[in-house]
């Protein structure tokens, strides 16, 4: 697959990309300059086109995750100040 072909995208993500080009050519962009950052930012947003292979995208720590270790370093303080 040459450089910028757009074929590994999912419908939804082309969308996004046409969307989002619209707005930067209105902000007085160029049209090769608003295609270029569209397509960037639907590869931030969403990690880019279709890829083969499971487990391929990384999961970011759910906020489950950060509220557990919140509250047992949270009940762990508590323990050592009811000690004192």
């Amino acid at each position: 697959m040459p450089r910028g072909d757009k074929s590994a995208y999912t419908d939804k993500q082309k969308r996004q990309a046409e969307h989002i080009e619209e707005g930067y050519e209105k902000r007085g962009l160029s049209k090769k300059e608003s295609e270029r950052r569209a397509w960037a930012t639907v590869n931030d947003r969403t990690g880019g086109g279709k890829k083969s292979g499971s487990g391929r995208k990384k999961k970011k720590a759910g906020a489950s995750q950060k509220t557990r270790s919140a509250k047992a370093s949270r009940k762990t303080s508590k323990r050592k100040t009811a000690k004192s």
